[in-house]
């Protein structure tokens, strides 16, 4: 059984870069707040009142990095673990750290435009919401929630194992039950971040997220080299050519899913890959591999010529040369296997049985026997030279002139 903290180590490593980072710093920031007291929230929380009246806009991105209390942050770190290694896997870890940071500056537009709408419509105004001072990572990973559903493609999900709920109803389940069990927390941040998630997924923020080009160029840079070659560290290397993870479609085109669908029509434009006639006729049936030959027919040159069988060929010629004769004529058959095979004529003739002629007599090849040849190989040249007695020592003296050679 492994230890505890090798099931920790282990655990750990699995976690993707970025993800494992947000967790660092988060952890990082609140136990320094811890170590030296500092509980002075109001100057660095998101404050719409600040941000607008004093240009603060450093609120948008501290207020997601610091956590009111212990559970906040272990709670907030323990729910992105899950959700950030998903997507980060997806993504790539720089275009999640890109989706981030765009979802944290979506989120606080949303919260201001909704915000001075509470304080200054003309039926029911109230400031509350502009003085509201909201901390935390909870807004981001409600967005993050939105888009991991979406992607995951479930018809359901369960809320904390208790009972399952129709997949698009599940973050605005989360958001009633988590502002019922705990009443000091943002409403309205959690909100916005679902708005954002669902603006993202519905592809309303297509054109500010750049193509997958730019986040490889980022990659590919000097000063990110050390964090690349880390095994944690995952490259943009999938995804669609527009740069985001498309999660939506509308059954009908509308003006805005022409917005929408921008960067597909301008990816569509680029010239695209095809496959060659040459590449689809190179397919070959894995039953039988290689390539098949044409071979010509009756010398008369038809069907085409392939380096591979000239050079087949020449083998076949030398390979004959040490057999038969240079003035003999080379056959090229095709043997019931499918295999080339070259028979010289004179040599197929001279294996064969020998015929009995009435031309061959037993004087003819005493006579040769009396020269110095075998009597089988006299046998064998008579039969091949159909009893010529001239045309067998010829024979007989090319056999015995290559076997000195």
């Amino acid at each position: 059984m492994a230890s505890v903290s090798t099931r920790l180590n282990q655990w750990w490593e699995g976690i993707p870069f970025i993800t494992s980072a947000v967790v660092i710093v988060c952890a990082t920031v609140y136990l320094l707040c811890l170590l030296f007291g500092y509980d002075s929230f109001t100057e660095i929380c998101f404050l719409p009142s600040a941000i607008l009246s004093h240009f603060q806009v450093y609120r948008i991105y501290t207020s997601i990095l610091f956590h009111g209390s212990f559970l906040h942050v272990f709670f907030n770190m323990l729910a992105l673990v899950p959700l950030g290694s998903e997507l980060e896997r997806i993504m790539g870890s720089v275009r999640l750290l890109y989706t981030m940071v765009l979802l944290a500056t979506s989120n606080a537009v949303l919260h201001l435009l909704i915000a001075l709408l509470v304080a200054y419509n003309p039926f029911l105004p109230s400031p509350y919401l502009m003085n509201e001072c909201a901390i935390g990572f909870s807004g981001i990973l409600f967005s993050m929630i939105v888009i991991e559903t979406s992607l995951s493609g479930a018809q359901f999900r369960s809320v904390f194992g208790l009972f399952n709920v129709p997949a698009q109803w599940y973050a605005w389940i989360l958001l009633v039950v988590f502002q019922l069990l705990m009443t000091n927390v943002s409403l309205l941040g959690h909100l916005c971040g679902i708005l954002s998630g669902f603006a993202y997924t519905h592809g309303l923020f297509n054109l500010l997220i750049p193509g997958t080009s730019f986040f490889s160029g980022i990659e590919n840079s000097s000063w990110l080299s050390t964090l690349v070659r880390r095994p944690k560290f995952i490259l943009c290397t999938g995804g669609s050519t527009s740069g985001y993870i498309p999660t939506y479609s509308s059954p009908s085109p509308t003006s805005s899913g022409v917005m929408t669908n921008l960067w597909n029509q301008l990816s569509s434009l680029m010239p695209q890959r095809h496959t060659s006639p040459q590449t689809a006729q190179s397919t070959e049936d894995p039953r039988f591999p290689g390539r098949g030959r044409t071979l010509s027919s009756g010398g008369t040159g038809r069907g085409d010529t392939t380096p591979g069988l000239a050079s087949d060929s020449n083998l076949q010629t030398r390979l004959l040369d040490n057999t038969s004769p240079d003035s003999q004529s080379n056959t090229t058959i095709n043997s019931g296997g499918g295999r080339q095979v070259a028979v010289n004529s004179a040599t197929e003739t001279a294996l064969l049985p020998p015929k009995e002629s009435s031309a061959v007599s037993g004087e003819d090849i005493q006579k040769l026997v009396s020269m110095g040849f075998e009597r089988t190989q006299v046998e064998v040249a008579l039969a091949a030279a159909d009893g010529d007695l001239d045309v067998a020592v010829e024979i007989l003296m090319t056999q015995q002139v290559r076997a000195v050679k």
